[in-house]
């Protein structure tokens, strides 16, 4: 990692991954990655720490005509998040709302089933947690993925992005036992601009990655 952030979504796994050492080799702790982007960076973390890896699907409700522009997230077990500064500021309908929901409620279970097909999600019961994802901006997906997870019983929850601004990671620190970003710059501007390379992550690169650290038969 240099001033200006880093190479790609790879190295800013790998930069995470220093700052987890206490989880390194451990056999209770799977790391999830938010796909799609999340999910490079969630590969290079497991791969330095030689622990579990497996994907978290959350979608971002964007609001109607801003598509851009998070109003919320909905997340795996029927969660919802709403981004209530955003909804009063832009003044969108609940009904338009409840439309969106509808759509990346339908996006997210396809996706569910194209990263991981017929194989059912890792058991994270009584298991340490890290939830990783390229970057934050508002926040509103990863508190969606920290709520989700927190139902199914981890023994700990930590979130862990490469870049963030302060006030998201306050949101969600709110909802995690711990938080690691080790780059918080002021201004922030947008989470690309701290890739030199952020190129979107295709499903296929996300089934790869996966396949790469599926558990052996």
């Amino acid at each position: 990692m240099t001033a200006r952030g880093y190479a790609d979504r790879f190295e800013a796994g790998r930069t995470l991954a220093g700052s987890l050492r206490a989880y390194a080799g451990r056999g209770d702790v799977t790391v999830l990655g938010l796909p799609r982007g999340g999910v490079p960076v969630a590969y290079a973390v497991a791969d330095e720490l030689d622990v579990a890896l497996d994907v978290f699907c959350v979608r971002k409700l964007g609001v109607p005509w801003h598509r851009e522009l998070a109003m919320g997230a909905v997340a795996a077990g029927g969660i919802r998040v709403l981004n209530e500064d955003v909804l009063k500021r832009v003044r969108v309908d609940p009904d338009e709302v409840d439309a969106v929901v509808v759509e990346e409620s339908a996006e997210l279970v396809r996706r569910e089933h194209a990263y991981r097909g017929d194989r059912p999600p890792l058991d994270v019961r009584g298991r340490v947690v890290i939830l990783v994802d390229d970057g934050l901006a508002t926040g509103a997906t990863a508190r969606a993925g920290l709520a989700a997870v927190r139902q199914l019983r981890p023994s700990r929850l930590v979130l862990a992005v490469p870049v963030a601004p302060r006030e998201a990671l306050a949101a969600c620190a709110k909802l995690a036992d711990e938080v690691i970003c080790p780059l918080m710059p002021d201004p922030f501007d947008a989470v690309g601009r701290w890739y030199e390379d952020f190129s979107p992550t295709t499903d296929d690169e996300v089934r790869t990655l996966l396949a790469r650290r599926a558990p052996k038969q």
